[in-house]
């Protein structure tokens, strides 16, 4: 066992210890442990979960679909942590990742290491409405990224996601919100961050990324903070709205989808370098059992095709950022019996020099909810074309479980 599993061990066998001889009041879904010092100088929930996933999949040879191919796998298995320190006004989160999936993405610039830190971040509330974030963890992009992989209303995210969202990085950021009316309130997010993902340790390749995000509740907030949980699972009395706009530059960015892919190597082992742009417009709505949530996104940089230093030679690897736009439109209806049933349609078109042909996909899903998302039973089955034709049919069944 190496030294990063034995301090976790001890750490939580240290958290056990302290309830080892009470009853917490704690209950199912709110956190397997909720503690806080006597002299309220600060507090601590931890909350671990995984998702359990078994897939199917059929592909088409142009003729005819082909054998399945079967895949069980822990989807996800993560360890959060968050409550105060010295202050209610001074938040922060902590969540590690164990499952293949979760550390997958070793190399030079994170010295070859797992990568185990999703989210270390510090909240601090310096003032009314500001809160000034430090550390790593998700940027302020497409609804649909922010939303945690907990809370989903389908299995997993859609292809938009996938391929054009903006995800986890490294640095500071500003957030404020505005009143501007009795219920009307506009949200502001400001990110300054490094530009290459989580788990950099190798200096900064390239230059810093910039991220500006607006956010308009016309009609207040959700209950539950339900514009970033997808389902309306509190039924919303009232119609609910959140609106937003996201605008991110990668100057000088040096790796294909911008905060992740390959990084774009020159044969004299430099990095290519080009500004990337992603713009997102996005919604979320629900009421009385309804949710809707639509989303578009769209990648350009300035010279997509990676050359050598001279500027016109292409690179020994075919390096080219992956530029297009995406339209995703997600639906839901959720029954008094805790059963729902939900629909997407995704369409994803790539600029011809990706070499990539337009993808279509639609995905329909039945959920049953026991305790809300903390513990479910989700299913789904996706019919995806390529180019107009014919490509692959999926079925997915899993279950979550939040402590």
């Amino acid at each position: 066992m190496n030294t990063r599993h034995t301090l976790i061990g001890i750490f939580l066998l240290s958290l056990t210890s302290l309830y080892a001889q009470e009853i917490s009041d704690t209950s199912f879904g709110k956190g397997l442990i909720n503690f806080t010092a006597k002299d309220s100088s600060f507090s601590i929930k931890f909350a671990p979960r995984f998702q359990m996933r078994s897939n199917s999949s059929w592909n088409h040879d142009g003729e005819k679909y082909d054998s399945p191919e079967h895949n069980i796998l822990i989807r996800r298995a993560r360890l959060k942590f968050d409550g105060y320190a010295y202050s209610p006004k001074l938040k922060y989160k902590i969540e590690l990742g164990l499952s293949n999936r979760d550390i997958s993405g070793a190399n030079q610039f994170n010295r070859n290491t797992p990568r185990y830190i999703l989210d270390a971040v510090l909240m601090w509330n310096f003032a009314g409405n500001w809160e000034l974030w430090a550390g790593q963890t998700k940027l302020p992009g497409n609804v649909e990224r922010v939303v945690s992989s907990g809370d989903l209303q389908l299995v997993d995210r859609s292809l938009l996601n996938s391929r054009f969202n903006i995800d986890r990085d490294i640095g500071i950021q500003l957030r404020h919100k505005t009143f501007l009316g009795s219920n009307f309130i506009m949200r502001e997010k400001f990110a300054l961050t490094q530009g290459e993902g989580r788990n950099v340790t190798e200096g900064n390749e390239g230059g810093l990324q910039y991220t500006a995000r607006l956010e308009f509740l016309p009609f207040g907030t959700f209950q539950s903070k339900g514009d970033y949980s997808q389902s309306d699972l509190k039924r919303e009395s009232r119609p609910k709205l959140m609106a937003g706009f996201t605008y991110n530059l990668n100057q000088d960015g040096v790796r294909e989808r911008s905060f992740a892919g390959d990084y774009m190597f020159r044969s004299d082992g430099t990095l290519y370098e080009t500004d990337i742009t992603t713009l997102f417009a996005d919604a979320m709505f629900k009421y009385n059992g309804f949710s809707f949530m639509g989303e578009y996104a769209k990648r350009t940089a300035d010279a997509p095709v990676a050359t050598e230093a001279d500027g016109i030679t292409p690179t020994p690897e075919e390096n080219i950022v992956l530029t297009g736009h995406a339209l995703n439109l997600q639906a839901g209806y959720l029954f008094k019996s805790n059963y729902e049933i939900a629909g997407r349609f995704t369409a994803v078109d790539y600029e011809s020099v990706t070499g990539a042909l337009p993808v279509k996909q639609y995905t329909l899903g039945v959920n049953k909810f026991l305790v809300g998302h903390k513990l479910k039973v989700q299913s789904d089955i996706s019919y995806t074309t390529e180019n107009g034709n014919e490509d692959n049919i999926r079925f997915r069944i899993g279950f979550d479980i939040h402590f």
